[in-house]
């Protein structure tokens, strides 16, 4: 068939030679994403086991006992006395020990030091995001571009080479797909922890940084 823009021939073929080219590349990445994927999942399983669930109950007995303490000290027994994970330890220890600040300053440290801890959940939180957009896409990618010489197959009636093609299509579909919803499921989990750890975080800081009003 001849091509309606003169010189089109060669603009599809260059368009059909770059598209065929992505197709290793994008096996390749769903690949590793799956792989990724599954061994975010034990990295999440792993996570549960160790993980802390610290009931709101126990965070306002804290909030109380750190209201009766009378110096800075007796706040850091009773922290390290507490159930919390030793990250949230750390951060109160420093904030307890920010007496020497004034009260505008130890609250900018205690803001940076919790912007610290969302900033490490985030990074956590950023590969199972970019799984979630980026495996679907990928996936629709591999469904597309082994079909372009599939249907050619077709037309010229070589079934195996259509056979072949269609399997392709679909196998990276199914990767894809499979690897964005795993990860989708595994970031929602994980966001609403890290949900409750900020907001049992922020409760605390906030009940050292009145008792250093005092």
């Amino acid at each position: 068939m001849t091509s309606v823009i003169p010189g089109g021939e060669y603009l599809t073929g260059a368009l059909n030679a770059i598209s065929q080219s992505f197709l290793i590349p994008v096996i390749i990445l769903l690949l590793v994403i799956i792989v990724a994927t599954v061994i975010i999942a034990g990295g999440l399983i792993s996570e549960y086991t160790s993980r802390k669930n610290i009931p709101v109950t126990r965070i306002r007995d804290i909030i109380f006992d750190i209201n009766k303490a009378e110096s800075s000290d007796e706040i850091k027994n009773i922290v390290e006395n507490s159930e919390i994970p030793n990250s949230q330890k750390k951060v109160l220890y420093e904030v307890a020990d920010s007496s020497d600040l004034d009260h505008d300053n130890r609250e900018a440290l205690a803001r940076k030091l919790i912007e610290d801890e969302e900033n490490k959940i985030d990074k956590t939180l950023e590969k199972t995001d970019i799984i979630t957009r980026v495996g679907p896409t990928l996936g629709l990618m591999g469904t597309l571009i082994p079909m372009g010489p599939g249907l050619a197959a077709l037309g010229s009636g070589d079934i195996n080479t259509l056979a072949d093609a269609i399997i392709v299509a679909f196998d990276t579909t199914v990767v894809g797909i499979g690897a964005g919803g795993l990860a989708y499921v595994i970031s929602k989990i994980r966001k609403r922890w890290y949900e409750e750890y900020i907001s049992d975080l922020d409760a605390l800081v906030d009940s050292v940084l009145d008792f250093m009003k005092k």
